[in-house]
């Protein structure tokens, strides 16, 4: 980020006479680096400079009573420590954390003068909105001496329009987009299978998009809850297609062999035709009885075609079930994610750079 940092403290030896009307001196950055200058540094920076086009980006004044006023124009990377567990419906606050470097709070104080901080009014940020600005003073230790220290902590709040459209839209529609799938006759399985497979690859897919580019965490993200429920909704649907498929199988194999042919051989035994080749039917002297086949076909058809009804019922009933069973569950989980994330503020605090 840019901004002017603006430094004020009285040098006792740099008071001049007012008689002569000069009420504020502007110095030459040339005789700036013959003035004392306090080291204040950024303790959380991890690279900056100053602005040197067209000329060095900063100026200084002198008054009367030896009050100087500094001023340079700095751009620079500074680390934030974040919490990623409600990511990316997340709020983070990032500080800029001010300290003198070689001088004890005997010798130098740095406290903030109000107002402490200036934003822009045009400023804009990407993927966050600024909600407020906190000073504040962290006077710290060390190796037990005091030191003299500032902090200012900047409060943001992640925009979602971004992820909403981009993420949870897209991976929703692909959820429901596996529903289809219940809607299909039982015996459209080229179909069915296209649609599940489109549906599993390409929430893979998102997932591994969405993740790239993201910093790597040990903890589990409000983004992982999500695109791991939508994986596993386009999942099940895939399942219960296999499911509702090999029942449906398994009743039709067992209805061809139920409508096989079959004859009463001399020793009583039932056999269908099409288990024996012609060779073997003329050696076993088959004996067609046609009353008792038909008395027989007849129970046979009753009894079984009852329960082969019955088996394919079941898979139509599971794909109506699953009508309702699927959008029901899946947007109760949509009522009790958003309201959690919403609502819920992390009680430990995993931090990440």
């Amino acid at each position: 980020m840019s901004f002017y940092f603006r430094q004020r403290w009285i040098d006792e030896r740099l008071r001049y006479n007012e008689s002569h009307g000069i009420d504020v001196i502007e110095l030459d950055t040339k005789i700036m680096e013959n003035i004392w200058v306090p080291d204040v540094y950024f303790v959380n920076e991890k690279q900056a400079t100053m602005h040197d086009v067209t000329v060095p980006n900063k100026m200084m004044y002198l008054y009367p009573n030896g009050l100087v006023l500094y001023s340079a124009r700095i751009s620079g990377v500074f680390s934030c420590m974040m919490n990623l567990q409600k990511y990316p419906l997340d709020r983070q606050i990032c500080s800029l954390r001010l300290e003198s470097y070689a001088h004890s709070a005997k010798n130098l104080v740095v406290r903030w003068k109000s107002p402490a901080v200036e934003f822009s009014p045009t400023l804009q940020l990407p993927q966050f909105e600024i909600e407020k600005n906190h000073p504040s003073i962290c006077d710290t230790l060390y190796m037990g001496i005091n030191y003299s220290c500032i902090l200012l902590d900047i409060h943001l709040r992640r925009n979602h329009g971004y992820y909403i459209t981009q993420i949870y839209v897209p991976s929703a529609l692909v959820v429901v987009l596996s529903w289809v799938n219940f809607w299909l006759t039982v015996d459209a399985v080229p179909a069915r299978i296209s649609l599940g497979l489109l549906t599993v690859l390409t929430t893979t897919t998102q997932s591994t998009s969405f993740f790239s580019n993201l910093q790597k965490v040990s903890y589990i993200k409000a983004l992982d809850v999500w695109l791991a429920m939508c994986m596993l909704f386009v999942f099940a649907a895939l399942l219960e297609f296999a499911y509702v498929n090999v029942t449906y199988r398994v009743t039709n194999r067992r209805k061809s062999i139920q409508d096989l042919p079959m004859f009463i051989h001399k020793n009583g035994d039932a056999r269908f035709d099409s288990i024996f080749s012609e060779e073997t039917e003329e050696k076993s002297h088959k004996i067609p009885h046609q009353t008792r086949n038909q008395q027989c076909g007849n129970k046979r058809t009753g009894v079984l075609g009852s329960l082969y009804s019955k088996e394919r019922e079941k898979a139509r009933n599971i794909d109506r079930i699953s009508r309702i069973a699927f959008p029901v569950t899946f947007l109760v989980f949509n009522i009790v994610y958003w309201c959690v994330y919403f609502l819920w503020e992390p009680t430990h605090e995993p931090k990440t750079s």
